[in-house]
């Protein structure tokens, strides 16, 4: 046979280079060079590819990303310590070690394995698992065990490993946010700062069992499957808020330090796009470190976004990584400092780092303390309703500044010089304006005694007292003739802690051409329709009185939708507390409620069902996502709305209620809440009130999705002279035992909605049938959580019957 000619060898090289550098494995005795752009591993699906990563200015990581999104890595071998671009290889040697070398050959980074099998091989699977291992048997090394920030479906967190954030979005190497098993057992994430460590997810305010964690469990493991469920030994456990099969998922801890759940959903315009389907920390300014030490994080309403800036009389240590914080721009500890006075920032917290506690102690008292003390930087100063006294926390570091809706305030010490420079900068701000400003920071001045005087100022003194005088008369006259008009001047300023934006009254009645066109009216309310200044089509719905339940109504609604964040719950876009109007602005659903659809018989079958398991969705993720629980309080077929493609979002939070961890088992009412027919028996027996009224609710509306009858049917009585009104509840019931009973045939034909009778599976009705009844049941207690409902309207059991 002839020699193969110069061009055949050149192709068999490419092909064999080909099939062992581009796709397959690595085997013992080759590498991987940095400088050739086609020594990569593919997965078998073609998902995901194992590399050398650009980093930086000639530095790589050897990593393992999503083919298609090249940006979306997932894991790194080095990323403190970045290779060169040129000569850089990664080699799986003769004793079975795979290696990563450097220019100058040396090793930045090693599996410290060894093997002699000749089936030594490095495959990347296509779970997105980079693994080592011989023909047959368990993995000698697998990057499963040693994640970065990135957690796959069906990837195990363990006691030994952890996630760690990257720097920053430009730089992969390792941040200060960690998640892992902490020592007792228990799922955090923490910050490791330049300064300070600390945990902040769960609240570090609760006790485990009350963020409902359970401590030093022997097993330690987490993980989430590909369908978006998170299961963790220590009882923590969720699902995203699209659950089910479908897209490509992921967790990550992001720079921000926040855990979040990814998707990869599809986009008209950029292809496909990661979407956050679950987060653990909703208020981003909780995040510790966020802005560094002697900082403040605070919200810019138009955005939505945070902020972060120096206190006064501090400035910035690195004017590009705010991750640094501000350092005091004077001098600590200084001779004279007992000439220090205080600033207020009022709504404003810091977390942590307080070195005494003084309970029944004036503002006065706790300035004179904190003076006392030179490491004293300020004091947290509020009112215990429980005790009926104020209280003060002495602070020694000013550490994880945020403003939200707090009560209390936050005393900051400076030097007197500051202070006055503080006034001098800062300008009162105009009641009528309604914005918050960006600091909130009011100067404290202190009473000096006078050691001269003479006419002129006396005169000065006596000319001020008049004119005060005259000033408060004018101040109690139009308080007075507007008193009847409006509300209370406390619930005029009202200031939610949210990120949405705050309209004018001007802007909504402009939008709503002078609220002309009506779309929806309720007790206390009524909607309108309106096109807003950037041409969004709105729901823009106006309370009709601002009395003390109206008000109530209006804070609980904005206060808690401005809290959530779900696909199948409406989305408010503002709100205006302006006087005496209180309006809230979200967005418009063009298909109106699901009592008209209902009314005028306009849904199939299949939309009935999509709309019961959307409708499921979203109250599972009030009732056990949320870091705060809120119980709707009104699930009835009027406050579920539709979009132009009939997808359900579940809206009118204007009775609902808001638990932080420690509440949800108090069951504060002082009221009934909710619509006859659709309350469940707690509320009239004065039982222990928990999301299982929702549960009840939203099993009546299903019951009426499917018979198209109302929560009450009308019966004949036995002597057929008159009607009696009959719950659905009962009715159906007793259809269903007369045909375990007596009767023949199936109890379906009897129940369900004539305009649908053509289009159901029976099975799949019946199952929505029982599933229904048993969330309306009498007892709470046999009643299924949300989140059941959801995992069994996805993954039905076949029918008994």
């Amino acid at each position: 046979m002839a020699a193969p000619s110069h061009h055949t060898t050149i192709i068999i090289f490419f092909l064999f280079h080909l099939f062992f550098f581009s796709g397959h494995a690595l085997s013992r005795g080759s590498s991987l060079s940095v400088e050739n752009t086609a020594d990569i591993l593919l997965s078998p699906n073609r998902l995901f590819t194992a590399g050398f990563h650009l980093v930086g200015d000639n530095a790589y990581c050897f990593s393992v990303w999503f083919s298609d999104h090249p940006t979306t890595v997932i894991w790194m071998a080095n990323r403190d310590s970045p290779v060169n671009g040129k000569y850089s290889e990664l080699s799986l040697t003769d004793v079975g070690n795979l290696v990563l070398k450097d220019a100058d050959q040396y090793i930045i980074w090693s599996t410290q394995t060894e093997s002699t099998s000749s089936s030594l091989q490095l495959q990347l699977h296509n779970t997105g698992n980079l693994v080592l291992h011989e023909n047959g048997q368990q993995p000698i090394w697998q990057s499963f065990d040693y994640p970065t920030d990135t957690l796959l479906p069906d990837q195990p967190l363990t006691k030994t490993t952890q996630l760690v954030s990257s720097r920053s979005s430009t730089n992969y190497s390792s941040g200060f946010y960690k998640l892992s098993f902490d020592g007792d057992s228990i799922l955090r994430l923490h910050y490791d700062g330049p300064e300070a460590s600390t945990v902040f997810w769960p609240d570090p305010g609760l006790l485990p069992w009350e963020a409902r964690r359970y401590q030093f469990i022997y097993s330690r493991r987490a993980s989430f499957d590909s369908n978006g469920e998170f299961v963790s030994s220590d009882g923590l456990g969720f699902v995203s808020s699209d659950y089910g099969i479908g897209p490509q998922r992921m967790m990550k801890i992001d720079i921000d330090g926040n855990l979040r759940v990814y998707s990869l959903v599809e986009d008209d315009e950029r292809g496909k796009k990661w979407e956050v389907q679950w987060q653990a920390v909703s208020h981003s300014c909780r995040i510790h470190g966020i802005c560094g030490p002697n900082s403040l994080c605070t919200y810019v309403q138009d955005s939505g976004r945070r902020s972060c800036s120096c206190l006064h009389g501090y400035k910035m240590v690195n004017s590009q990584d705010w991750s640094y914080g501000c350092e005091p721009d004077f001098k600590i500890c200084r001779p004279d400092d007992a000439d220090d006075e205080f600033v207020e920032l009022r709504h404003v917290e810091f977390f942590g780092f307080d070195i005494q506690y003084l309970e029944n102690y004036t503002l006065d008292a706790c300035k004179k303390v904190c003076l006392q003390n030179c490491s004293c930087k300020g004091f947290q100063f509020g009112y215990d309703d429980e005790v009926g006294t104020y209280y003060c926390y002495m602070k020694t570091y000013l550490y994880n500044g945020y403003q939200m809706g707090f009560y209390n305030s936050m005393y900051i010490r400076l030097p007197k010089r500051l202070v006055s420079s503080f006034q001098q900068k800062f300008t009162v701000i105009k009641n009528s304006s309604f914005r918050c400003s960006a600091s909130m920071v009011t100067p404290i001045m202190r009473s000096y005694e006078k050691k001269h005087e003479n006419k002129l100022l006396r005169f000065m003194l006596v000319f001020g007292c008049v004119i005060g005088f005259l000033e408060i008369i004018g101040i109690v006259f139009f308080w007075y003739k507007s008193r009847r008009n409006s509300v209370s001047i406390e619930q005029s300023y009202f200031l939610p802690a949210t990120g949405f934006r705050k309209f004018t009254y001007n802007e909504l009645k402009k939008a709503t051409r002078n609220f002309s066109e009506e779309i929806g009216r309720g007790g206390a309310s009524v909607v309108y329709k309106g096109r807003l200044s950037d041409n969004r089509i709105a729901a823009i719905k106006r309370l009709k009185t601002a009395n003390d339940q109206g008000e109530a109504e209006f804070q609980a609604e904005i206060s808690t939708i401005g809290r959530l964040n779900h696909m199948n719950l409406i989305e408010m876009w503002g709100y205006c507390a302006e006087g005496k109007h209180r309006l809230v602005v979200y967005e418009f659903m063009e298909n109106g409620s699901l009592a008209e659809k209902l009314r005028t018989g306009k849904l199939d079958w299949k939309t009935r069902f999509e709309i019961a398991k959307g409708t499921a969705k979203g109250l599972a993720y009030l009732h056990e996502e949320c870091l705060e629980w809120v119980l709707h309080c009104d699930v009835k077929p009027h406050n579920i709305l539709l979009d132009g493609d009939n997808n359900p979002k579940v809206a009118d939070f204007g009775l609902s209620k808001l638990f932080d961890r420690s509440g949800i088992e108090k069951s504060n009412f002082s009221t009934i809440r909710g619509t006859r027919g659709y309350m469940a028996p707690e509320w009239v027996f004065n039982l222990p009130i928990t999301s299982k009224v929702d549960v009840f609710s939203y099993g009546v509306v299903i019951l009426e999705m499917i018979t198209g009858s109302g929560p009450t049917r009308k019966k004949q009585t036995s002597d057929d002279n008159g009607e009696i009104e009959h719950e659905l509840v009962d009715w159906v019931r007793d259809r269903i035992r007369e045909f375990d009973g007596s009767r023949t045939g199936s109890w379906v034909e009897e129940i369900v909605d004539p305009l649908i009778s053509n289009e159901y599976d029976r099975t799949t009705m019946e199952n929505l049938v029982r599933i229904a009844l048993q969330c309306a049941e009498e007892d709470m207690e046999a009643r299924p959580s949300m989140s059941q409902v959801v995992n069994v309207l996805l993954h039905p059991e076949p029918s008994g019957h």
